[in-house]
């Protein structure tokens, strides 16, 4: 009697258990599933393809800087540069074509070279200098906002504009470099898929695989984990810390780019959000599927439920100023029901 008494408490607590297992891993994507039939029920239009197509082009540059942003929480770091180094990348692009009259391969060249160079400086300074990485980013941030204004004397920049020396600008942004942020490919329904988005898809892939499946990305998450024991194992963790700077500084360049080709021209007032938007979409990946860490997969279903809530909010006529508000209490309720769940887990 008493061994089928204990035979049943066992059973009730492994399914408490499943269930939990359960809420862990699926419960966010059943709120984005959930989110996504309610907007579909309370607007017009919300499901439609043209519909889903630019709420993944909404988030697209936001997704490519969250998945840098990403690189450096996989290994205990943190970059708040990401949104300076965009839009100086953005201005550096349109510079570059407007006023030094270069084709598009500099342009993307250079945009490239400067979030490599800060990312770097930020990994340099972070791992050898020993300034806190929420401090060194932050100050880089401040310093970047700053220095691609000076060019211009803080003027946005486009053909036809007068330079500080009283010339005109007479370059202009060349078709080619338009493409990366306003073509659309045939899928189904022709022009339906930016080229923006399919940058996305193919990035997020790439860091995806390689945090997963490399060598160096599972050395990245040991000296994330572990710091002082990736050390003693021998592992170069210096070195892996600023390579995460590294390839943040460069999808951050990569959204750059794509901002200013999507606008065309250095608008100096762009880009304030991304900031904010890119750090939400990385910490809401911590949430997916219970992972309870930085990864690539989280990170893209993060900026899609970013781009999902927002559309959604809109096409309900919510107020622009409410909006913020909606995401970061999702966002702290999120992350609160997977790190409280996985903590009683842990008991």
């Amino acid at each position: 009697m008493e061994s089928r008494m204990a035979e049943k408490t066992s059973m009730a607590g492994n399914s408490g258990l499943s269930v939990r297992e359960i809420a862990i891993r699926y419960g966010f994507l059943t709120l984005l599933v959930g989110l996504i039939i309610f907007f579909s029920l309370a607007t017009r239009g919300f499901t439609s393809p043209q519909a889903a197509v630019f709420i993944l082009q909404s988030v697209s540059i936001t997704g490519i800087l969250a998945l840098g942003v990403t690189a450096t929480l996989v290994v205990g770091g943190f970059d708040l540069s990401i949104g300076s180094i965009a839009t100086s990348s953005m201005m550096a692009a349109a510079y570059v074509m407007v006023v030094l009259e270069q084709n598009a391969l500099v342009a993307v060249l250079v945009c490239l070279a400067i979030g490599a160079l800060v990312g770097l400086i930020n990994g340099l300074i972070i791992c050898y200098m020993r300034v806190p990485d929420l401090l060194a980013t932050l100050g880089m941030m401040f310093l970047l906002i700053g220095l691609q204004r000076i060019p211009t004397e803080g003027r946005s920049i486009a053909t036809g504009m007068t330079l500080p020396d009283g010339s005109t600008a007479e370059g202009k942004f060349s078709q080619a470099f338009l493409a990366l942020g306003r073509h659309r490919f045939d899928l189904f329904i022709d022009n339906l898929v930016p080229a923006s988005v399919v940058v996305l898809i193919v990035l997020a892939i790439v860091i995806w695989f390689f945090l997963e499946y490399t060598r160096f990305g599972r050395m990245m998450y040991a000296v994330g984990s572990n710091e002082r024991a990736a050390e003693f194992a021998g592992a170069p963790v210096k070195a892996y810390r600023i390579w995460a700077y590294v390839i943040s500084g460069v999808f951050a360049s990569i959204g750059g780019i794509l901002l200013a080709a999507r606008l065309g021209r250095g608008d100096i007032a762009s880009g304030n959000n991304l900031l904010l938007d890119a750090v939400a979409a990385a910490l809401i990946g911590f949430a997916v599927l219970g992972a309870a860490k930085p990864n690539a997969f989280g990170t893209a279903i993060g900026a899609l439920f970013v781009g999902v809530l927002l559309q959604g909010l809109t096409m309900m006529n919510v107020p622009y100023y409410t909006q913020d508000f909606v995401k970061g209490a999702v966002l702290v309720v999120a992350l609160i029901f997977t790190f409280a769940l996985l903590g009683r887990k842990a008991r």
